[in-house]
């Protein structure tokens, strides 16, 4: 994940953290705990190798190294460290997997990902006010 710009700030949830229920910030976060819930910012997350996150996030840049199960919507890009274990679908302009990630559901990368959102959609994850996502459709 790119440092921090000057003055910004970063959320910490450490390894012994246990959160269920909803987060919006902004700046950056980093989990290393367990998150169960929605996450909601225009800035960045970082989920740790130690991390056991579980819910819908909606963001501008998110980075994986640990464990994901969920739906990603990003205004920006997505990045799976080697170590990433993720279930869920991706909906991003930009995806990064390193060699030994595993990603598990739907993906959709296109510089108009966020389009089949839906305008209002597309406009609250841009906004950092997203809906929760529709259930994903598995077949």
């Amino acid at each position: 994940m790119p440092p921090m710009p000057p003055g910004g700030s970063e959320t910490v949830l450490g390894a012994d953290v246990t959160f269920k229920g909803e987060c919006a910030y902004e700046g950056a976060m980093r989990i290393e705990g367990k998150f169960d819930g929605k996450i909601t910012s225009k800035g960045r997350l970082a989920i740790g190798k130690t991390a056991h996150v579980s819910g819908e996030v909606t963001v501008g840049l998110v980075n994986v190294e640990g464990v994901f199960k969920g739906n990603v919507a990003s205004s920006e890009k997505i990045e799976l460290a080697a170590s990433a274990q993720m279930t869920g679908d991706v909906r991003a302009p930009k995806l990064v997997v390193a060699e030994g990630a595993t990603l598990v559901g739907n993906v959709v990368v296109s510089p108009d990902a966020l389009k089949g959102a839906g305008s209002v959609e597309r406009d609250a994850i841009l906004s950092g006010h997203a809906p929760q996502p529709a259930p994903a459709v598995r077949r």
